[in-house]
């Protein structure tokens, strides 16, 4: 249960990074884990920090290409406003 309610406070956490903290952190942890030097359970405990963190990037991405906006021009090309960007 103690585990449980950690693993809670570590999304929260995750949940207030900004996209460049949770990349820098992930990258971190990428590292670690490549280096090979991390212990079993950690290396279990960091992986998931790590999912957790790759979840909130993506997020983060999701909704800053949902802001991202296209000017729209008339025949003579002047802008006549913006409509969503078309990422597909």
């Amino acid at each position: 249960m103690a585990q449980q309610t950690n693993q809670n406070d570590q999304n929260t956490d995750v949940a207030k990074l900004s996209f460049e903290r949770a990349i820098e952190e992930l990258e971190s942890i990428v590292k670690r884990l490549e280096d090979g030097k991390v212990p079993l359970e950690e290396s279990v405990a960091i992986y998931e920090r790590g999912e957790t963190l790759k979840r909130r990037c993506e997020e983060l991405l999701r909704q800053a290409e949902a802001r991202v906006q296209k000017i729209t021009l008339d025949a003579n090309g002047n802008p006549t406003g913006t409509e969503p960007l078309d990422v597909d």
